[in-house]
Parts: structure tokens; C-alpha cells; sequence
């Protein structure tokens, strides 16, 4: 039995997952605000979930945010609490058995690669793009993070080929200005589109849609830089399928509009890199969670 975590701001789920990969059981429960409290309820979910099943099982864990490869804390989570603490160390007191962590954007590439949209393909690379904005690299079905814990980290690299008009851009919560973060994600767009304070950009394809002006083109623009960003990994990395997560993901434009406007920036004489939507939706983190004890 594998189980997964997925650790987030609003809620942490739990599922168990056999060897074929069916579901046996997923339960959520609202995250606490407290650290101490959020140990104690991980801990309560896994025990919970071996009672009802009958079998123990390995560990994996999600976060928004990673572990330090130097100081073995958790760095860049915006769950704050966590931020400067051994999670995995109290975990695995916790708990009682070796726990892995990693960031929730390499789960969803994890759990995308192994039976989601990038099934099939060598090199994996996965979009989250919602509240913020991140992605993850697995390649022949190992996560690939770097001796600094940061491959993957796209949302705060600077949005590239930049305009007069996009310079020098938002300052990031990271401390930069132009981070693809401040441009991509569900606030991102909606800042763009309604102005300062706008943060929920679930109303704009519908309003795109109904024929508001402002909404269409705050979706152009949105395509378009998603687009050059996306272009950048082509030339970089060269993954075989790029896989669209997040609440944005939904937004079925993406898929017929970004891969012409991708391939002006795609340094070659071919632009071929197939973009998805990510099969698990939601799901897609703590599935891959579970998974991170695939291969060993």
C-alpha cells in the first residue's frame, strides 16, 4: 500500500493506493494553523487510514514549498507555518517509519507521468498554475530536483522576451520583480485584468466569452506570455509533454492557442512539444505523493 499526502493550505488529503494503482481510500480534513497541530493530524490520517485498511504502507508527502537540500528545513512554503521547520524528521517521528517530501508540483508531474496525461512519454514537464505559479520535471519516472532543490522552480524565473510596457513588472512575494509567478497565475491574471486588489480570476473566461473587451484581452495577453515562458523550457529542457495544471489549466484556449504562439520562440525549425491538461485535475498531487516511493 502506498500513501499520499497532499498538504495544503485549506485542507490535507490522504489516499491509498495498491499496486495497480486503484484508490482504496481518500479522506480530507481542513489544515490546522498551527505546526504542532498539522503533525498531529498527518500523523492521525496515515494511522487512520492503516486501521481501516488493514495494511501499512510507505509515506509521501506534498508540500507547497520544498526541503533545503543544506539545512533539511522546509524554505518557500506559503503555508508560513511550515517555513524553517523538520517537517520530514517530526514526521517520521510521528509517524514512525521513513517519510519523503517534496514539492507539490513535482507530485503532480509524478502522478501526471505514471498514468495521467504524460503516460508514455521519457521527459515530463509539469505547469501549476493557480494561487501561484510552479512546475515540476520527472524524467523515465524519477523526479528531477538538482543539488540545489530548486529544478523546476519556473514561477520565479523572469518572464521572458519581455516588452517595453511588461518591464520591469510586479514586484514577486519572493523579493524580484517579473517573476512568470506574477504573470501566469490565477492572481496573476486577474491583477492584469482588473487592476490592484483582484485576485480571483474565475469569472474572466466567462466574461471573455459574453464579449468584455477588457477579459479578451487580458486572456490574450495571459496566452501569449504563458506561451513565451513555455518556449523558454522548450529550448532549455526539451521536455516531450508539457502537462497543464492548476485551476487556469481549465481554461480549454490554452490548448489550441499557446502552441502556435510557443513555437515563435522555440529555437529550431520544428516546435513539437505537445501541451495537456493534466488528467488527475486536482487529484494529480496526492496521487503523486504516493508515488514517491516508486522505484525505490
Amino acid at each position: 500500500m502506498r500513501f499520499g499526502i497532499d498538504l495544503g493550505g485549506t485542507k490535507i488529503e490522504i489516499v491509498a493506493l495498491e499496486d495497480d494503482g486503484t484508490v482504496r481510500l481518500r479522506r480530507r480534513v481542513p489544515s490546522p494553523a498551527s505546526y504542532a497541530d498539522t503533525i498531529d493530524a498527518i500523523a492521525a490520517l496515515v494511522a487512520g487510514a492503516e486501521r481501516e485498511t488493514g495494511i501499512k504502507g510507505s509515506v509521501g508527502v506534498g508540500i507547497p514549498g520544498s526541503l533545503s537540500p543544506v539545512t533539511g528545513l522546509v524554505r518557500n512554503a506559503n503555508n508560513q507555518s511550515l517555513n524553517g521547520k523538520p517537517l520530514d524528521q517530526d514526521l517520521i517521528a510521528a509517524i514512525g517509519r521513513p517519510v519523503r517530501v517534496t514539492n507539490d508540483a513535482n507530485c503532480l508531474a509524478m502522478s501526471e507521468a505514471a498514468d495521467g496525461a504524460g503516460a508514455g512519454f521519457r521527459t515530463v514537464f509539469a505547469v501549476i498554475m493557480g494561487t501561484g505559479c510552479g512546475g515540476g520535471i520527472v524524467s523515465s519516472g524519477r523526479i528531477l530536483d538538482g543539488p540545489n532543490g530548486t529544478a523546476g522552480e519556473w514561477g520565479h524565473t523572469p518572464l521572458p522576451w519581455m516588452r517595453p510596457e511588461e518591464f520591469p513588472g510586479h514586484r514577486c512575494w519572493c523579493g524580484r520583480h517579473g517573476c512568470l509567478e506574477t504573470y501566469l497565475s490565477g492572481t496573476g491574471l486577474a491583477l492584469d485584468c482588473d487592476g490592484p486588489g483582484s485576485r480571483d480570476a474565475s469569472s474572466i473566461p466567462a466574461r471573455a466569452a459574453a464579449g468584455e473587451a477588457k477579459a479578451a484581452a487580458a486572456l490574450a495577453r495571459h496566452a501569449d506570455r504563458l506561451a513565451r515562458a513555455l518556449g523558454m523550457i522548450a529550448n532549455i529542457l526539451d521536455p516531450d509533454v508539457i502537462v497543464l495544471g492548476g485551476g487556469l489549466s481549465n481554461m480549454q484556449h490554452l490548448y489550441t492557442e499557446v502552441p502556435a504562439l510557443m513555437a515563435r520562440h522555440v529555437f529550431g525549425d520544428v516546435a513539437r512539444t505537445p501541451i495537456v491538461q493534466a488528467k488527475h485535475g486536482d487529484s494529480s498531487g496526492v496521487f503523486g505523493a504516493a508515488r514517491l516511493w516508486d522505484g525505490g
